[in-house]
């Protein structure tokens, strides 16, 4: 006795066939992202020991030359994808690297700094898988969320200027609190993009996560240092 419904044309199969496509591309942009992500961390880390012995204000303008690449990238359609992208993409990840470089080296050459380097980084890769699942799981657009995380991210290195010039107490621990609630947000909303994006926007994608693992290393970092003093 034949088991197939009678009511399943050529129509149900196709739609069958593209669900299976859809299914297959999403993996093969999220394996290329993670891939972009991974390589340029790797970058960061080679940058780190690149620049460890560099001057303050080397670093700075290290920091100047990498916000600037990452603007231009965002603003470049050619610099989006391709072979162009993903070098852009590479030295964007080394150049934060160097300016993080004296940083990475200042915790590095005192007791229990390399530890918490490396409490610092598993805690980063616990934060962002946690907070990438609930982003890939939830179907309540984030971009709202996301815009509101992008203005108190403003918010927050404006306070941070000030800070240079005005005691606020406790303002560090605060500091990473809030900066970590502001990723969370930021990290949700890009694999939620992850979910729905093509080969295009790979480069691009790869950067904001990767730029979400950066930052919360680094505040990560910062809690984990305040915890030591």
């Amino acid at each position: 006795m034949s088991t197939n419904n009678p009511y399943q044309g050529p129509a149900t199969h196709l739609r069958e066939d593209l669900g299976t496509v859809a299914r297959t591309d999403t993996r093969a942009v999220f394996g290329q992202t993670m891939f972009l992500v991974a390589a340029t961390t790797g970058f960061t880390a080679a940058g780190a020991y690149i620049g460890r012995d560099l001057s303050g204000g080397a670093a700075l303008g290290i920091w100047v030359v990498a916000f600037a690449a990452i603007i231009g990238m965002s603003f470049a359609r050619k610099a989006q994808r391709g072979g162009l992208g993903m070098a852009l993409l590479f030295g964007v990840g080394l150049l934060l690297g160097m300016a993080i470089g004296p940083t990475m080296s200042s915790y590095a050459s005192v007791e229990g700094g390399p530890t918490i380097i490396w409490q610092a980084a598993g805690l980063t890769a616990l934060f962002i898988g946690a907070f990438g699942t609930v982003g890939w799981a939830t179907q309540r657009d984030l971009a709202p969320a996301a815009r509101m995380a992008f203005w108190a991210l403003l918010a927050l290195i404006v306070v941070g200027i000030v800070a240079m010039f005005v005691s606020i107490p406790g303002f560090n621990l605060l500091w990473s609190i809030i900066g970590l609630a502001i990723f969370s947000v930021f990290t949700m909303f890009d694999f939620q993009r992850l979910r729905s994006a093509g080969e295009d926007d790979v480069v691009m994608i790869a950067l904001s996560i990767f730029l979400d693992v950066f930052n919360v290393f680094l505040f990560m970092l910062n809690l984990l240092g305040l915890s030591r003093d």
